[in-house]
């Protein structure tokens, strides 16, 4: 068992693998660690898979990485406290995993579905020296962590897979635009899709992400 600050659940990567990577995953807001474990099946053998649980309880098995409210525009207010905490909570549980596990952090991708996505983008934009890159669905940038944004020179050489559906009813289309056009700003390695679904991780989209993973594990 690996001991993490946050709970979690762990499918090692395929025995005899000589270099493994590290895939972590985060779930959306309201969900629990089991959602996107069950995508373990479908991650490339050369990955570990750990699949974290939010910090914050918001009813029987449903968690979240921070609190939000909706504005009558249609903006979104954070709870910034929360965020940064949940962020110090993943940055702790990315080092304590690459260690013991033995995978260094140019083997690690974060990623995740939606306000696990958020956190995912978050990380890697304040804190790139702790992964290799981020696999991002269905997500949004919080504006409030730009302020402690990694210089671009950090940045250098990192990965992004962004997707988004095109007709996503939870989380606009823009924002998946707003994260791209952000990126293409930095010098980020960034691969962009769309595909025509809600807020869903679309089965073709989910094959693709998966060849994505593949292909920075070398496989």
């Amino acid at each position: 068992m690996l001991n993490l600050p946050l709970d979690y659940l762990y499918r090692p990567a395929q025995e005899g693998v000589q270099k493994p990577w590290l895939l972590v995953l985060m779930h959306g807001v309201g969900s629990n660690a089991d959602d996107l474990f069950g995508l373990a099946d479908y991650v490339p053998p050369p990955f570990h898979v750990l699949s974290l649980q939010a910090p914050n309880r918001m009813g029987p098995n449903a968690f979240a990485w921070f609190m939000f409210s909706v504005n009558a525009d249609g903006s979104r207010h954070i709870d910034a406290s929360q965020e940064q905490q949940s962020r110090t909570l993943i940055a702790q549980t990315v080092t304590a995993a690459s260690a013991q596990l033995g995978v260094p952090a140019d083997r690690v991708i974060v990623g995740g579905f939606s306000q696990g996505g958020i956190m995912s983008l978050s990380l890697l934009l304040t804190q790139p020296e702790l992964l290799s890159g981020v696999c991002v669905w269905h997500s949004r940038l919080l504006p409030e962590v730009l302020p402690a944004q990694a210089s671009a020179t950090q940045l250098q050489g990192k990965h992004a897979w962004i997707s988004h559906g095109t007709v996503d009813n939870v989380i606009p289309l823009a924002s998946a635009h707003a994260i791209r056009a952000h990126l293409e700003d930095l010098p980020v390695q960034l691969r962009y899709q769309e595909y025509a679904c809600q807020h869903t991780i679309h089965p073709q989209e989910l094959r693709d992400s998966m060849q994505w993973l593949a292909e920075q594990a070398g496989t």
